[in-house]
Order: C-alpha cells, then structure tokens, then sequence
C-alpha cells in the first residue's frame, strides 16, 4: 500500500512540473528558436519574409510574433547561430561594421538620439540600399523601413555588428564584454503568443 502511494505522489509531481505554462502577456519565458536552416544569406531573406507582417509583441520571439530583438535572435537562432535575446546583449557581439560597410543580414542597433547616450533600445537587420527590416512597436508589427533623409532612425543609430561573414564561412561570435546569463526554454514548458489571441494595448508594457 505505501508503494502504490509512493508510486502515484512521484507521478503527480513528475506530471504536474511538465505541464506547459499558459500564455500570459509579457512572456519573459525565452524559447529558443529549432534551427531550421544553414547560415547563409539566402537562409536569412527567407526567414525574414515569412516574418514580415506578423504582429509585434514584448518579450516574444516567434513563431506568431516577435518584439525587435526577438527578431533577430530568432531568425539567427534558426540558422543554428546562438546570440543573446536582448538587444543590449546582442551589440556586445560580433564583428564591429561602420554604417557605411553595412551589407545584407548585418544588424543595427538604435537607442536615443543623444550622441553621449550608449543605451540600446532596438535593433534591426539590414537589407542593403538604405533599408532594413525590424518589429516596430510604433507599427505593431515586422516591417521594412528606409533610411531616408528625413528617418528619425538614421540619428539614432548606436553599433552596427556583423555575426555572419560575407562568404557566410566564418562566424564572428566574439564579444566585447560579459553577457547576462539567461535560462532558456521551449515551447514544450511554455506557451507563445498564438495566432487568434488578442494583442496588447500598450506596444510595451
């Protein structure tokens, strides 16, 4: 008899820690994206059509919606290339590119318009002839935007790295400081922003 009680309190605490998570809005859960495809660029036009249009969200990174640096982290994590999910994070690695050098796939990272101003707040991946794609809060969603003339973004551009070489046959994973540590999950444990459920009010909370 006190087997059989034994047996089934293990059970219920093994079943009751596997049970995924509901989705509650922001999910600082980071799920870590399956890799999918080869680094190269071809892989990384690909992904980026698939994601344009879908509806940004904070703190998510896909599949159904992605906040700016959970853009870029999946889209490179799909690709098998591991960076950090946060923008702060993700400047610190890679190769340092001037605006002028930038080339397909390479990310830019944006903080205020102050020039002393060191602080990260966006980032997005560049396309060439001036644009490039991100998840705007303003837009509510991943899209295309140039650096025009009159773009607000050109004066708020703060680092410019390159994670994949030209050639796509090196890999610049180097960082220029330590990294927070962040515990990874998947959508086994947690549950993503799904298609069908409401978006928030406020693009960030």
């Amino acid at each position: 008899m006190k087997t059989v009680l034994v047996v089934l309190l293990l059970g219920s605490i093994f079943f009751t820690g596997c049970v995924k998570k509901p989705y509650s809005y922001p999910n600082y859960d980071i799920i870590k994206p399956n890799t999918t495809c080869k680094p190269n660029r071809k892989n990384i036009q690909e992904l980026l059509s698939s994601y344009l249009g879908k509806p940004y969200v904070w703190a998510e990174e896909g599949p159904n919606a992605y906040d700016c640096s959970g853009l870029t982290y999946n889209l490179y994590g799909s690709m098998g290339i591991e960076i950090p999910r946060v923008a702060r994070e993700q400047a610190k690695m890679g190769k340092d590119i001037a605006f002028k050098d930038l080339y397909y796939g390479d990310l830019i990272f944006f903080g205020s318009t102050n020039k002393r101003s060191r602080y990260i707040n966006h980032v997005g991946v560049y396309l060439g002839d001036g644009w490039f794609a991100h998840a705007s809060s303003a837009n509510r969603k991943v899209i295309v935007t140039h650096f025009d003339k009159g773009s607000p973004y050109i004066k708020r551009v703060k680092h410019c790295k390159r994670y994949l070489s030209k050639n796509g046959r090196k890999q610049y994973m180097n960082c220029d400081a330590p990294l927070k540590k962040m515990k990874y999950t998947s959508s086994i444990y947690t549950t993503p922003w799904q298609t069908g459920m409401k978006l928030p009010k406020k693009a960030v909370p």
